[in-house]
């Protein structure tokens, strides 16, 4: 569960009032819950408590420097997918043995850096990269710990298409097939191939998924060790669910999902193998929620158009992934009780029936939408809407299309809560831009433009 409730009608995060804090910072607003955010790591570290993995938090799904430092400091290594997310790490006071780096496309540059930096452990998409970064570590004259990522062909079937990484049509991993050869001693002169690795998308619903990438894990294992290798770590990724609407909250638990994967892993550990987790969304999906002002309200052809100042430059998944995101205005009558029992379509309506609206922001773009056909309470001008589950991939996939700037970002402990990002201002747009700006202008009459 998280923070999120209303209190007498107005939506809460933990003890914050977010009708007044939206009134005095503005919106669009991102609002996180530390406190969701300590229980949801405990949580994830209680459902793995028999293996005991590393858990490293996916930075990708939620930057903000002061959440990862937040994390790190309950403990969290960190799983970075680029050059910019290592430093990211190392800001947030995260030790390099706890930061594993993953991506399939990872620079020389990048490799170099993962390297003097110290990081526990590359997790390699091809034969290429792990070529790369055999010569680069020559080159430094250092060691560099690798996982092979595997692609299983595994994928769970309620997964999304563009978020679905372990079959084989996507682009992740190396084909199972031919990974066990890699792990052959003294193949590569500066590299240790020392683990295994499998990341099968996100979100998974269904411990069966996992499994079956097991079951293709073990077997790899074994004919590793048979050919003669050595493996003594075992990462199985993330993707682990969060609660996305109010029927969600009825599905399999993370205390369960963990259960079944640890008793199906326990017997590799007790081979002496080490494990690691990855996960992102169900640590801070449900951490954090997007505050967005309605503009304006017209009538389209079939129904209500409710237009808000949040965007697909704020919350792109909806339009990318066709996510659903359950979105409520933060004053509702005097209701008392958590959001996933506001937003639930049993629930009894005293205020009134629901009325669908198509729920779109200022861009310039069809796609541009938060939600379609959606049934909600009547809504007027001015009000706020929460849009739930908006702690991860949300910011960290903002941009500034259409020239917008992109948001704060609070986070709440009890009654207290402090900006951790500030707003951006028109001059931050082009703020990369001015240096440059008078030498085009001098150098305008000399240059030969083509027609």
């Amino acid at each position: 569960m998280d923070g999120f409730s209303y209190k007498q009608g107005v939506l809460h995060a933990e003890g914050v009032n977010l009708d007044s804090l939206a009134e005095k910072l503005g919106t669009p607003l991102f609002v996180y819950s530390l406190s969701t955010l300590a229980s949801h790591l405990q949580n994830m570290r209680d459902a793995f408590l028999l293996i005991d993995p590393l858990i490293c938090f996916s930075v990708k799904s939620c930057s903000n420097l002061n959440i990862l430092k937040f994390l790190v400091e309950h403990g969290a290594g960190l799983d970075v997918v680029s050059g910019g997310e290592i430093y990211r790490a190392l800001l947030a006071g995260a030790r390099p043995e706890t930061i594993v780096f993953a991506g399939v496309g990872k620079s020389a540059e990048e490799i170099k850096y993962a390297l003097e930096a110290g990081v526990y452990q590359f997790n390699v998409e091809s034969e290429g990269e792990l070529a790369r970064i055999d010569a680069i570590a020559g080159q430094c004259g250092c060691r560099a710990r690798v996982s092979i990522r595997i692609n299983p062909d595994v994928a769970d079937r309620d997964t999304p298409q563009k978020t679905s990484t372990g079959g084989r049509q996507t682009k992740f991993g190396i084909p199972v097939t031919r990974s066990a050869r890699l792990y052959a001693e003294g193949l590569y002169g500066n590299v240790d191939v020392f683990g295994i690795h499998a990341h099968i998308g996100s979100p998974i619903h269904d411990s069966a998924s996992y499994l079956a990438c097991i079951d293709v894990i073990e077997t790899l294992l074994d004919e590793v060790e048979q050919a003669g290798g050595t493996v003594d770590t075992i990462n199985i990724g993330g993707g682990f669910p969060a609660i996305y609407e109010a029927s969600h909250s009825n599905s399999i638990s993370l205390q369960e999902m963990g259960s079944v994967i640890s008793h199906r892993l326990k017997r590799l550990k007790a081979r002496g193998l080490r494990f690691v987790i990855e996960p992102g969304r169900s640590i801070s999906a449900n951490a954090g929620v997007l505050l967005t002002g309605v503009e304006y309200i017209k009538d389209g052809w079939d129904r209500q158009i409710v237009i808000v100042d949040a965007g697909m430059n704020i919350l792109l998944r909806p339009t990318l992934y066709g996510a659903h995101h359950a979105m409520w205005p933060i004053r509702y009558g005097d209701f008392n009780g958590h959001w996933t029992h506001a937003t639930n379509p049993s629930q009894p309506r005293p205020e009134g029936a629901l009325s669908p609206v198509d729920v779109v922001g200022p861009i310039c773009e069809t796609g541009d939408f938060l939600a379609l056909s959606r049934p909600l309470p009547t809504l007027s001008e001015h009000d706020t809407l929460a849009v739930f589950s908006a702690g991860a991939y949300a910011m960290s996939m903002a941009s500034q299309y259409n020239s917008k700037v992109r948001p704060a970002e609070v986070v709440v402990m009890g009654e207290h809560y402090q900006v951790v990002r500030q707003r951006e201002r028109y001059e931050d747009l082009v703020a990369r831009e001015l240096d440059d700006i008078e030498t085009v202008k001098s150098d305008a009459k000399s240059l030969k433009l083509v027609k």
